[in-house]
C-alpha cells in the first residue's frame, strides 16, 4: 500500500512533480530514502534561502527547544520574540530608515496578505483593491481575489469580487503607457472603477512567470497611489528576505508601499512565520480583530534572529549574493540561446528561461529530476523553468546544477547548450 497514495488528498502537487521519498536534507542537497541525492534548485518555493538544516540556525534552535524555553504564546509577551523584534528594527528597519509597525498574523503567505487587505479597507473605508495580471497572493479568499491564475480562482467555490486587474509591466509588450488605464480610471469618474483601498503587486511574480517589474514601473505606480490617496501593498512573500539581493526586493526602486507582506524566509530555518509590516499611523486595529492561534511560534522567533544576526548585520551577504546572481543568469543566458526565442526572467536568485513551446520548461524541469535536480516551473502555462537556489550556494554548486539544468534543455530541446566556462 502507498501512504500518499491511498490516504492523501488529491490536492498534493509536488509528491507528483518529484516522485520520491525524500529522508533528510543538508544545505542545498536533499536525499531520498533510496540513496539518491538531488540538488536543490526550489528552496522550499523560497523558505530555504539559507538552505537546508543551516547549522548556524539548528544550534541555537536546538539549545532553545532542550531549554524549556516557551514554544507556543500566541501574542503573548516572550524572550524569542523581544530578541527577534529588537533584531529585526535594529538590522533591517533602521539602516533602511523604514518606519513600520510589525504585525504577527498566522504564519503563512496568504495570512500576511489577507491582514494587509483587511488593514487597507479598514484605514480607507473603501473595498475595492487592485491587483495585476497573472499575479499569485495565496490560496484563502481574499487572496484568492487578487490572484491571476484562473485554475486556483476556481478553486475558491464562490464570486471572487472587490477586485480588478491591471496589466503588469511587461504584459502589453510596452504600449500603451504605463498606467495608462489605471491613471484614466481614476480620474475619470464614469470609469466605473472605484477608487480603491489598495493596489496589490509583487516586484517580481514568482509564480506567475518570473516578470520582474522595472525600478522606473514601481516607481511611477507608488507615485500615482500616492497622488491619489491609495494604500500601496507590495507582497514581498517570495521575493523579500534578500531572495532578489536586498533584503527588501523594492529597495532598488526607492520606494517605501505603506503595507509589506513577508513569510517564507523570514524564520530562516523553513519554519512557518509571517509578518505584515505597516506605517505606524495604518495601525487602526482593535485588540484581536485579526489573530491566529500560531501566530507567536517561538522557535521561528529563534530561527528568524540568528538569520538575521548571521547575514544581514552588513552588506557583504548582499555582495555574496549578487555574485551568486550573476553566476545564475549568466548560465541562465548561455543555456536560453540554445532556443530560439528563449528569454531569461527574473531578478536575482529567482529567475528562470521563459520557452515559446509551453511544454518545453515542464519537459525540461522532468528531465533535470531525473538527473537529480529540483527545479520548478512558473506561469500560467508553466511556461518557464524556475530556478531558486539557496542564497548560501557554494558556487560550484551552482555551476553543477547549471550543468545538470543545461544537459536536459539540450536532451529537450535539441539545441546545443554549455555552461561550463562561468566562474
Amino acid at each position: 500500500m502507498d501512504i500518499f497514495e491511498n490516504l492523501e488528498s488529491e490536492v498534493r502537487t509536488y509528491c507528483r512533480t518529484w516522485d520520491t521519498v525524500f529522508d533528510r536534507a543538508a544545505g542545498s542537497t536533499l536525499y531520498s530514502e533510496d540513496g539518491r541525492d538531488f540538488l536543490d534548485f526550489f528552496s522550499g518555493a523560497g523558505a530555504l534561502n539559507y538552505g537546508h538544516n543551516n547549522p548556524e540556525l539548528l544550534r541555537p534552535l536546538v539549545e532553545y527547544l532542550l531549554s524549556g524555553a516557551i514554544v507556543h504564546s500566541l501574542d503573548m509577551k516572550t524572550v524569542a520574540k523581544r530578541r527577534f523584534l529588537e533584531t529585526f528594527h535594529e538590522l533591517i528597519l533602521k539602516p533602511r530608515d523604514f518606519d513600520y509597525k510589525v504585525m504577527f498574523p498566522g504564519p503563512t503567505g496568504t495570512n500576511s496578505v489577507e491582514a494587509a487587505l483587511k488593514l487597507a479597507r479598514k484605514v480607507t473605508g473603501r473595498t475595492h483593491i487592485i491587483s495585476f495580471t497573472n499575479a499569485f497572493h495565496g490560496m484563502t479568499l481574499g487572496s484568492l481575489s487578487v490572484t491571476g491564475n484562473s485554475m486556483k480562482r476556481e478553486g475558491a467555490g464562490v464570486p471572487l469580487t472587490n477586485t480588478s486587474s491591471m496589466p503588469y509591466d511587461g504584459f502589453l509588450d510596452g504600449q500603451p503607457a504605463d498606467f495608462l488605464w489605471l491613471r484614466h480610471a481614476l480620474e475619470d469618474s464614469g470609469s466605473g472603477v472605484d477608487k480603491p483601498a489598495a493596489v496589490i503587486v509583487e516586484t517580481v511574480q514568482g509564480e506567475g512567470g518570473l516578470r520582474a517589474a522595472r525600478p522606473s514601473w514601481l516607481r511611477g505606480l507608488a507615485e500615482l497611489c500616492h497622488q491619489h490617496g491609495i494604500l500601496l501593498i507590495v507582497d514581498d512573500v517570495q521575493a523579500g528576505c534578500g531572495r532578489t539581493g536586498t533584503f527588501f526586493s523594492f529597495e532598488d526602486a526607492g520606494i517605501t508601499p505603506d503595507i509589506v507582506c513577508l513569510s517564507k524566509s523570514i524564520s530562516g530555518f523553513g519554519l512557518p512565520l509571517s509578518l505584515t509590516l505597516f506605517k505606524p499611523e495604518l495601525d487602526i486595529w482593535k485588540p484581536g480583530e485579526h489573530n491566529g492561534t500560531f501566530r507567536g511560534h517561538n522557535p521561528a522567533f529563534v530561527t528568524g534572529t540568528a538569520a538575521l544576526e548571521l547575514y544581514w548585520q552588513d552588506r557583504r551577504f548582499e555582495s555574496k549574493v549578487a555574485g551568486l546572481a550573476s553566476q545564475l543568469h549568466e548560465g541562465l543566458t548561455q543555456i536560453a540561446a540554445g532556443t530560439e526565442g528563449a528569454l531569461v526572467r527574473g531578478r536575482g536568485l529567482l529567475a528562470g528561461i521563459y520557452y515559446p513551446d509551453h511544454q518545453m520548461a515542464g519537459k525540461i524541469a522532468a528531465e533535470s529530476f531525473a538527473r537529480g535536480l529540483l527545479a520548478e516551473t512558473s506561469g500560467p502555462e508553466g511556461e518557464v523553468i524556475k530556478t531558486m537556489p539557496a542564497l548560501t550556494i557554494d558556487p560550484a554548486q551552482l555551476l553543477k546544477g547549471l550543468d545538470i539544468l543545461a544537459d536536459a534543455a539540450e536532451s529537450v530541446t535539441g539545441g546545443k547548450v554549455t555552461v561550463k566556462s562561468i566562474a
